[in-house]
């Protein structure tokens, strides 16, 4: 298989583009460049010009905002397959969050010229998008309202069900999917809102009651266990 359909493949699997046709996902491939991030480069800041759509092939990188006190919250990981900086992009205005990478990162980037070219020919791309963005509104305000009201056991087990869904579909057909899993207790912290040590003793309710179990550099998540916790 060639570059650019390897390429177009994992442009068809992501959550924005899934819907597309082949011919479409082939358009877009053939627009983006390869673009490569050392671990702890920031890829931009807060406030930067949006010129850029960005798809992880490797890596991990993270995507926060600076409280007024200074403190750092992370509210997403893009790990690959998945896009990020596409709201600035669409609009052409500021970014609206640090982008860093976690990790080395392996990425295709596609500017807003090109996407509004791929539009034009492709106008099903431009739906995809609008259904895309409307989703990352819910689910933002789901994460909010998960920080605001929930305990920590509970945005965890919705932070592992969202990772499930992600790798296994939104109705996974087997009741343990593994996960990979790399990132620090640190991170996962930013991440949900929490400090370090809840967050450790929140892993370990959850795998106490056989919701998880952690094995290296992945995790076992037993999808009807975190459903429960998570009152879904």
């Amino acid at each position: 298989m060639s570059a650019n359909q390897n390429l177009t493949e994992l442009i068809k699997g992501t959550s924005l583009f899934s819907g597309l046709d082949e011919e479409s996902c082939a358009a877009i491939a053939k627009e983006m460049r390869p673009v490569s991030f050392t671990s702890g480069q920031v890829i931009f800041a807060r406030g930067d010009e949006g010129k850029d759509v960005y798809l992880v092939a490797d890596g991990r990188v993270r995507l926060s905002v600076l409280t007024a006190e200074g403190r750092e919250l992370s509210f997403a990981h893009a790990e690959a397959g998945s896009l990020f900086g596409e709201i600035a992009m669409i609009d052409g205005g500021l970014r609206t969050a640090d982008a860093t990478a976690a990790t080395k990162v392996s990425a295709h980037n596609l500017s807003r010229s090109a996407f509004q070219r791929v539009m034009t020919s492709h106008p099903s791309v431009a739906e995809a998008m609008l259904h895309f963005l409307c989703r990352r509104l819910r689910e933002a305000d789901q994460q909010l309202e998960a920080i605001a009201l929930c305990p920590i056991e509970v945005r965890l087990a919705r932070f592992f069900l969202a990772a499930v869904r992600a790798r296994a579909g939104e109705e996974p057909e087997d009741e343990v999917v593994e996960i990979p899993f790399k990132m620090s207790q640190s991170e996962l912290a930013l991440l949900i809102g929490a400090s370090r040590p809840k967050v450790n003793t929140a892993l370990s309710l959850l795998e106490g009651s056989g919701a998880i179990k952690r094995d290296g550099q992945s995790i076992r998540c037993n999808v009807f266990e975190l459903e429960d916790i998570a009152g879904n």
